[in-house]
């Protein structure tokens, strides 16, 4: 008979349905020193200054250890990994992000692959709303300008298909106070509500992607409320392990966040929170329909069919894995935050530019102004100095384009008098050393010193049309 791993075999209560037992008391473990933090990301590849931990995130290998641990399970025995290991397993990892987030109750937290997964379950019920007449046709969805893109397709394929008028709240960037994004919302929310319009949910981000920015999400939920927004769905890929998350503090009727960004789980898993009392609870389903359908969501999303559960059981070792830190979370954000403003700072005094938004919204990623005169001047240049970063200086590092700006908002430029258009989207993360900035301060100088612009990696009339 397989078993479950050794850590894991006390605590899962082997599918007894009285969920997890008491985890056995545990050897208080040393402070994580640095030679242990390199050995536990010593997998990264060699020589790349990855500055770019929000992309894909980052998992230790003590946390990938545990996840083969799983794997092994799984393959040595999968019919009784299934009838025994799996949702005892999952409900672990739920009552440790129930309390993570301070959650009311377990059952108020599912388990999905990502947080788009978590965007399609609700926009999904949204949609279903406009299909059978409980919404009616024209009736709004307001989102922000920087959602998510992968969101923002999802919001036009299920509830703009089905019939709802999409606004956007057109935020400014640079940024310089949560002040200005709470003006571009109140204005956006009442053009959304402009003739008698119901606004049937709203979709803000806790941290914006590109360009990145803490947004006053606590603030913006109260607004709706105050409005009479229906449902407030908050986007926060990015929030676990950058800011403190208090789900019952926010106050959004639905909450998602990514674990394998900033919490070290592989990827890939994320959270889906809504509260156990709201009457639609037992409206939302997964989009993968399989044997589970009917029977709540966390225990929908906890059996889509065969594939590999392995990231979703492992929550428990990546606690595990921050608390060998100074602070646990807490520490790790703290620190991670300051050592982004130090070298944002240090990188702007480099080139000249400036921070994207003022420290108090930025987490544990910040935005840089790339000198002007290097002429980013589309998303396609941006992609492409961004693979010449990686393929020329092993840097990794996200390139923002951009584009759009709030109406009367000044242009940004640099200290030779140059607008900047072209950003760099920092991260830090406990792996990153100073050296890693320093490596794309010096690759952006040198591309400057010599007389580098985008349009020279910009493909040529013959090339596009071949």
């Amino acid at each position: 008979m397989a078993s479950i791993p050794p850590d894991e075999a006390a605590e899962n209560g082997h599918g007894n349905g009285n969920g997890p037992s008491p985890p056995p008391a545990k050897r208080p473990r040393a402070v994580i020193s640095e030679a242990q933090i390199r050995a536990e990301f010593e997998h990264h590849e060699a020589g790349v200054a990855r500055v770019n931990n929000g992309s894909f995130g980052c998992c230790p290998a003590s946390v990938l250890d545990a996840q083969a641990r799983w794997q092994r399970v799984f393959i040595s025995q999968p019919d009784d990994f299934y009838f025994h290991s799996l949702q005892p397993g999952l409900l672990r990892s739920r009552a440790a992000v129930a309390a993570l987030v301070n959650a009311g109750d377990v059952s108020e937290v599912s388990l999905v692959d990502n947080a788009t997964t978590a965007a399609a379950i609700v926009l999904q019920h949204a949609a279903w709303s406009f299909a059978e007449g409980r919404f009616a046709r024209g009736d709004a969805v307001l989102m922000l300008h920087y959602a998510y893109g992968a969101v923002k397709k999802s919001i036009h394929a299920y509830v703009a298909r089905a019939g709802a008028t999409v606004v956007e709240v057109p935020l400014p960037f640079p940024v310089a106070s949560a002040d200005a994004i709470i003006s571009e919302f109140r204005a956006a929310l009442a053009v959304a509500k402009a003739g008698g319009r119901k606004v049937r949910l709203a979709v803000i981000d806790h941290i914006t992607s590109m360009p990145s920015v803490v947004i006053p999400v606590k603030e913006l939920v109260t607004i709706c409320r105050e409005e009479g927004v229906d449902k407030v769905f908050v986007d926060a890929a990015h929030s676990i392990g950058q800011v403190p998350v208090d789900v019952r503090d926010i106050g959004a009727d639905f909450y998602t966040s990514n674990l394998h960004k900033w919490f070290f789980c592989p990827p890939a898993v994320a959270f889906l929170h809504m509260r156990k009392d709201d009457p639609i609870a037992s409206q939302l389903h997964h989009p993968v329909v399989s044997h589970e359908y009917g029977n709540g969501l966390p225990m929908e999303s906890g059996w889509i069919g065969t594939r590999d559960y392995s990231a979703q059981l492992v929550v428990p070792d990546s606690i595990d894995f921050v608390n060998r830190f100074e602070g646990g979370i807490e520490g790790i954000c703290s620190r991670n935050h300051e050592k982004v403003i130090e070298m944002g700072r240090m990188l702007a005094e480099a080139w000249g530019t400036f921070l994207g938004s003022s420290p108090e919204l930025c987490g544990s990623m910040v935005m840089v102004g790339l000198p002007g005169c290097l002429g980013v001047g589309s998303d396609g240049d941006a992609l492409r100095v961004r693979t010449m970063l990686r393929r020329d200086f092993m840097v990794e590092v996200p390139i923002y384009y951009n584009s759009r700006r709030v109406e009367a908002q000044e242009i940004a430029k640099d200290k030779n008098g140059d607008v900047v258009t072209g950003y760099v989207r920092i991260s830090h993360q406990v792996y990153n050393v100073r050296e890693d900035y320093e490596k794309l301060r010096d690759a952006v100088n040198k591309l400057v010193a010599e007389g580098f612009t985008s349009s020279k990696l910009r493909p040529s009339e013959k090339e596009m049309v071949a």
